[in-house]
């Protein structure tokens, strides 16, 4: 009998996201000291000590956080896990819900708490 060939795992959709979701993270962002701006897949990602602690993806935004934060987003504040396929999340991020993006003050201190948790994470070294 052949060997079975593996599944091909669906890859996300890489959709633009609206200049309204771009200029929600570009404001929550603009103030934090010591970030790095990138692009990942083509969307505004932010960057600490090589870490990422937030993106933009598709038409979401997406944060990085502690256990203690994260719990806190999703029972308070409406935040899910972050899935960029369906059942395969990405550990430690969460997905804000438009609630959030779309309260410039929220979503700013909801950064805070990425950046927070990201100043906790060893510096990753740069690949050869």
């Amino acid at each position: 009998m052949p060997p079975r060939k593996a599944a091909k795992k669906k890859m996300p959709a890489f959709t633009k996201p609206t200049a309204q979701t771009v200029k929600a993270f570009e404001g929550a962002i603009e103030h934090l000291d010591g970030i790095e701006r990138r692009t990942m897949f083509g969307y505004p990602s932010v960057f600490l000590n090589a870490n990422m602690i937030g993106s933009v993806f598709q038409d979401r935004i997406m944060i990085r956080l502690s256990e203690a934060d994260r719990r806190d987003a999703v029972a308070n504040a409406g935040a899910r896990p972050f899935e960029p396929t369906p059942g395969r999340g990405m550990k430690e991020y969460v997905e804000l819900p438009k609630a959030i993006v779309d309260k410039p003050s929220a979503l700013r201190q909801w950064f805070e708490r990425a950046r927070d948790y990201g100043t906790t994470l060893p510096p990753k070294k740069k690949k050869r």
